[in-house]
Parts: C-alpha cells; sequence; structure tokens
C-alpha cells in the first residue's frame, strides 16, 4: 500500500516488482469468535505450569474441551511473550550393555521398572533424598521415596511395599549405587524373582526413562519449592507425584496423562479457585 501510494503505480505492477502475491494484499484479517478465551486460557495454564511448554500446554487445553492445533497456541504463545523452550542438544550413544535401556525396551506394562535417587534440601539446608520409581513402559510413577538418608535397608522397604501394592515386575533397572547393587537387595530380588539391569558406569544414559523423569521432576517441581520439613516435602513430592500420573501430558501417551483417573468430570487441577477461568465451549475451534 505504501509503494503504491508513493510511486503512484498500480497493486499488479507493485506486486510484480516486489515479487509479492497479490492475494496477500486483498486478504482481510479475521479474528475468531473464541480467540479472547483461548488466550486466557493459554495464559492461566502458563501460569499454573510455568516450565510447560507450548506443547504441553495445547494438551492441557485438548483435555478440557479445546479442539485446537499447536501451531495456534504457538502463535498466541509468542504474542503473550511467553516461555520458547530452547532446543536440546544432541547427545551420542557410546555402548550398549545389558541394562541399557535401549539394548532391552519395555514391551507391556510391569515388564521393566526402573529407579534412582533425587537429590535436594529442606530450607535448613538438610539432605533430603527422594527415591523415584518409575513403570518404563506406561510412563507411571510407581512411587517417590522421600527420607533424610537412604540405605539399601531403606530401598528393600520401599521396593518391599510396592511390590506388594502393585505386583513385582520382571526387570528392575537402576545405576551402580551401593543402595542398589547391596547383597541384601540383590538377594531378595533374586528370591521374589526379579532381575536386575546395572548399568555401565559412568553412563546415565542406559537409565533413560528415570534419569528424564528425575529430570522433569527437578525442573518443574524441585528448583521451584521450598520445603521447611521433612513431612511437608512427603506431602508436596506426593502431591506433584499424582499431578504427573493423572494430569501432566505425556508425549510418549500421545498427549494424555501416564495414568488418568478412570471416572474425572473435570481434572481435579481445575476446580482449584486460583485457576478458575471464563466458561468454555466444547468443540469449539
Amino acid at each position: 500500500m505504501q509503494v503504491r501510494q508513493r510511486l503512484g503505480v498500480s497493486e499488479r505492477h507493485a506486486c510484480r516488482v516486489l515479487g509479492q502475491s497479490r492475494a496477500t494484499q486483498r486478504r482481510v484479517k479475521t479474528v475468531r469468535s473464541d480467540e479472547a478465551a483461548l488466550r486466557s486460557d493459554v495464559v492461566r495454564l502458563a501460569g499454573r505450569f510455568g516450565r510447560y511448554g507450548y506443547r504441553q500446554i495445547t494438551n492441557l487445553l485438548r483435555i478440557e474441551g479445546w479442539r485446537v492445533n499447536h501451531k495456534r497456541v504457538e502463535r498466541i504463545w509468542r504474542a503473550e511473550g511467553l516461555k520458547v523452550p530452547k532446543r536440546q542438544p544432541k547427545r551420542g550413544r557410546l555402548w550398549l550393555n545389558d541394562g541399557s535401556c535401549i539394548r532391552l525396551r519395555p514391551l507391556y506394562a510391569c515388564h521393566v521398572w526402573s529407579y534412582d535417587f533425587v537429590s535436594t534440601r529442606t530450607h535448613d539446608v538438610r539432605p533430603l533424598k527422594l527415591l523415584t520409581v518409575l513403570d518404563e513402559y506406561t510412563r507411571e510413577c510407581m512411587a517417590i521415596e522421600v527420607r533424610r538418608s537412604m540405605k539399601a535397608h531403606h530401598v528393600l522397604e520401599a521396593l518391599a511395599d510396592l511390590f506388594t501394592k502393585r505386583g513385582a515386575p520382571k526387570h528392575l533397572r537402576s545405576d551402580n549405587g551401593p543402595e542398589f547393587t547391596a547383597r541384601l537387595v540383590r538377594r531378595w530380588l533374586a528370591r521374589v524373582g526379579v532381575q536386575t539391569l546395572f548399568i555401565e558406569p559412568g553412563s546415565p544414559w542406559e537409565n533413560g526413562y528415570n534419569e528424564s523423569f528425575n529430570g522433569k521432576l527437578r525442573d518443574e517441581f524441585l528448583n521451584g519449592e521450598i520445603f521447611y520439613t521433612l513431612s511437608e516435602a512427603v506431602v508436596l513430592v506426593e502431591q506433584w507425584r499424582r499431578l504427573y500420573n493423572t494430569v501432566r501430558p505425556h508425549t510418549a501417551c500421545g498427549g494424555r496423562p501416564p495414568a488418568p483417573e478412570a471416572i474425572k468430570p473435570s481434572p481435579w487441577f481445575l476446580r482449584m479457585p486460583e485457576l478458575q477461568g471464563p466458561p468454555m465451549a466444547a468443540g469449539l475451534t
């Protein structure tokens, strides 16, 4: 338009010189009727789940009832100046052994479990140690045990309680930490028929499922919380584990939670007063 006004040429001539399609000059920008409601919901969910990217927010919107493309959410995401996830660097695989998650992949639920430790601290700088147990096939977090310190018999107690409730897996993958390689733990696992899979020392990528989960645990939860007591940490960690299993979308599960609740009229986190937003019409595009 500015070229035509300044030079006094026709639209056809200006588009031909600039190499621009004439259709773009005649296109009238339209704003969808549900744009404001969608923008409000994107900002609301982004504020609640501050470490999620636009793809995870898209999955949450679909769970709420929106029929929306991730490209549209990304456009709103950028327009609102929200966080855009950085591209992750490529990582090579040096070697594979029998315990590698690439060599032995999970084939069904309760086939391969993996467990590992995550360390953090309370506000008084006293240590906390978290034992995370993951079903590699369903991606469900089976348990997170929180203690000040974790010895081999503590690991054994946590596994015994979990096996009683959920059954024993065929394989149990871990690194070579002393709590996992202890003779007490190995003998007990052999007695209940669970095969151990120890990864190569110094190769955390061979326990990739659990390492990925631990990274999400730290990035989305631990880095944003201050624990004043051990009891508080136990309660908050269990709340986050429930959110991870029943609400948080997982790409490996097609954008659904690993273990969604069987009967759920609306996600429990949407009923929290601080998260209430304007009513939405199902089926909007």
